[in-house]
């Protein structure tokens, strides 16, 4: 199912729609403030499985973010931070910026069963962070590539929908999404390290 939802002003009635997908155990493609992602509810461990399979890798490991509507789950899913970390996160988010960090028990086995880690992003994109906020907890999500050689990611919902529409349950349209995926940024260590120069710059 392809749903245009407008990124200005997402309507409740569509945004319901789709916390009501993911509360199912579905997975969906949305947008975010870089690159188009395909995604699914943290808990849904067969939702995982799923979008494992779709991208051919095992969910232990890969390499998947959580995508929260602001920091108040921080505590939740991470070990305590240093306050450094804290200050930048709080500076450079909602942005194109992905911290990892120790993961907490409370990050579900399936996805730190090999790594002790979690990626945190808080995108500023208000379609998919008012899902999150419905949703009431964290969506997980990892990046959509293109075969293409020269564009690295899909970018026109439209084709996307075209590609994965008997793969996924709804894509979402909010407009054309962005080519460059989010800085990684490591805090795991002494020292913050940047892992990936993407779209967000320090």
């Amino acid at each position: 199912m392809l749903i245009r939802i407008h990124p200005d002003n997402p309507s409740e009635r569509q945004i319901k729609t789709v916390v009501e997908c993911l509360n199912d155990g579905g997975v969906i493609i949305f947008p975010t403030d870089t690159i188009y992602a395909m995604g699914c509810d943290i808990f849904k461990s067969r939702a995982i499985d799923r979008i494992s399979r779709i991208k051919g890798i095992k969910a232990e490991k890969a390499n998947f973010s959580f995508l929260c509507h602001d920091l108040s789950h921080l505590s939740d899913y991470s070990k305590p931070i240093h306050n450094d970390v804290f200050k930048l996160m709080k500076r450079t988010l909602p942005g194109p910026f992905t911290y990892i960090l120790e993961a907490s028990n409370t990050v579900p086995k399936i996805l730190h069963r090999k790594k002790k880690t979690v990626g945190i992003r808080v995108p500023d994109n208000n379609i998919i962070t008012e899902i999150i906020r419905q949703l009431g907890n964290p969506v997980m999500s990892t990046s959509i590539r293109d075969e293409d050689e020269i564009i690295e990611y899909s970018t026109d919902p439209e084709l996307i929908h075209e590609k994965f529409e008997n793969l996924v349950d709804i894509v979402i349209d909010g407009g054309y999404g962005d080519n460059e995926p989010s800085t990684i940024i490591d805090c795991t260590g002494d020292e913050i390290f940047v892992v990936r120069e993407g779209k967000g710059k320090l």
